[in-house]
């Protein structure tokens, strides 16, 4: 019997993620931080709810890039006897927090939009087009620093999400603005706060799903498990593969297990070095822990146990 771990491939690049992110995690939280005082005091002087609750929304916005931020640099701590894997599954939970968070500023918006539609009252529709304006030109900005990373880590695509959906509602509150200034019709401005509500809760959704299945330890979305599976019957002399397992270690870096049934080759090293280097290179699975065995091993328990074999599959 052979055993392999593995973890070398994806550690530098966890490492450079708050490096560098970290410019962009500060700015997005100081040009956030302004922007929400400017447009909290612009929209009580405006009287705009659409303004307001956009106001709220950015404020969570910066709650969740502090967050992020915060989580990324823990996750770098050492080792320890304790902690095996570090601080890495904080990722995963801050990400959780802060997709719940937003939902929580989504009602308390929902019950303040509610009440300006109830009772309605003069709109300074002028500085609503201003502070909007601006929004546009923060988040926007704020999208760009995080659109590069956005495809590798959740957190960096729940900021870039967050920044680019807060630019398109900012759009939608200038449209507003000009046509409660041209119309007077007061009742536009918590329906446009309605719609921003309806935006921000929709685009969120998936964000909020995938934070739970990581956090659940889920196979990442960005793997296929069926394709690694068949990836791990085509190498050489493998004839059974069981107890498979990949689950996130944090949001950047994943983590497999599996036992290999593979006759007379019981010791091959450099077979098990090159297995590992290709899960990290053509599924990004940096943490692998492979076992070989010469024969399938027996009395499996049906929840852990998976056992396929080239051109038929059993599961027990």
């Amino acid at each position: 019997m052979a055993h392999a771990h593995h973890h070398g491939h994806d550690h530098q690049h966890s490492l450079a993620a708050p490096m560098q992110y970290g410019r962009a995690f500060g700015w997005g939280i100081a040009l956030n931080l302004a922007f929400v005082a400017a447009e909290a005091a612009g929209g009580l002087w405006a009287n705009s709810s659409a303004l307001l609750s956009d106001a709220g929304h950015n404020l969570s916005d910066v709650l969740s890039l502090a967050l992020a931020w915060g989580a990324m640099l823990l996750a770098q701590r050492p080792t320890s006897a304790r902690y095996t894997y570090g601080f890495k599954g904080i990722t995963i939970q801050a990400a959780l927090v802060n997709a719940a968070l937003l939902y929580v500023a989504l009602g308390i918006i929902l019950w303040d939009t509610i009440d300006h539609l109830r009772h309605p009252a003069p709109v300074n529709g002028q500085m609503v087009m201003l502070l909007a304006g601006i929004g546009i030109a923060v988040n926007g900005f704020t999208a760009w620093l995080f659109s590069r990373g956005q495809s590798g880590d959740v957190n960096v695509r729940g900021a870039y999400l967050h920044m680019l959906t807060d630019a398109l509602v900012s759009v939608g509150v200038v449209a507003g603005g000009a046509l409660v200034y041209w119309t007077g019709w007061l009742w536009l401005d918590p329906a446009i706060s309605f719609i921003i509500l309806g935006i921000v809760a929709f685009g969120s959704w998936g964000l909020l799903r995938e934070t739970m299945q990581l956090s659940l330890q889920a196979v990442p979305n960005n793997i296929d498990l069926d394709a690694v599976q068949r990836f791990l019957l085509a190498q050489a002399g493998v004839q059974q593969v069981h107890h498979l397992h990949v689950w996130p270690l944090s949001t950047q870096e994943t983590a497999l297990t599996v036992h290999l049934v593979r006759p007379g080759f019981p010791h091959d090293n450099a077979f098990l070095h090159q297995l590992q280097d290709d899960l990290q290179h053509q599924f990004s699975i940096g943490h692998a822990t492979i076992q070989i065995e010469e024969a399938s091993s027996t009395g499996c328990v049906s929840d852990v146990c998976d056992v396929r074999t080239v051109g038929n599959t059993v599961s027990s």
